[in-house]
């Protein structure tokens, strides 16, 4: 058994990553896509987090989570979530497993490395070769950052150099 520590922080942001079971691309179908959808709104209700930035790949997630203060526990999160949208899967598929066990995590430690996050986020579906440019995912928080001004248009046309060395997956 893994002696891996999580580390808690009450009003900090992390990054994760959680990986279909066998990587099957579950979220190929804009239906599961908004179920999953669905299941981020039904925890947040119950317990709320803030969704900074997330990019939903076939077989894996991606995304920035700020935890409220007084309030650190993202593993029951990710519990509810992983629970709220395989109920709702399995009524059309009950053969199948869908997560992989656990999730990835990383502290986001100052401005920078979150923006090295919400980069590595935006720029992931190109890196898979699912779209050309950011702005062709539909499933990822990458247009309302566009809207804020937060990326020029043609951001992720080219590899961004924010993510050099950022191989998480």
């Amino acid at each position: 058994m893994s002696n891996y520590k999580r580390i808690y922080l009450s009003g900090h942001y992390y990054f994760f990553t959680t990986v279909t079971h066998n990587r099957t691309p579950i979220f190929k179908s804009p239906d599961h896509v908004q179920l999953l959808r669905d299941a981020f709104r039904y925890v947040k209700k119950r317990r709320s987090f803030d969704l900074l930035a997330a990019s939903v790949m076939p077989d894996h997630i991606h995304c920035i989570w700020r935890m409220p203060e007084g309030d650190s526990n993202y593993s029951v999160r990710w519990q509810m979530l992983k629970t709220a949208f395989s109920r709702k899967i399995r009524k059309k598929h009950p053969e199948k497993s869908v997560w992989q066990p656990r999730f990835w995590e990383h502290v986001i430690r100052n401005e920078e490395d979150l923006i090295r996050y919400l980069d590595y986020i935006h720029y992931n579906p190109v890196k898979h070769g699912l779209c050309r440019s950011p702005c062709d995912w539909q499933y990822s928080s990458f247009q309302r950052y566009l809207k804020a001004g937060f990326y020029e248009p043609d951001w992720g046309l080219e590899y961004p150099s924010s993510i050099n060395e950022m191989d998480l997956e």
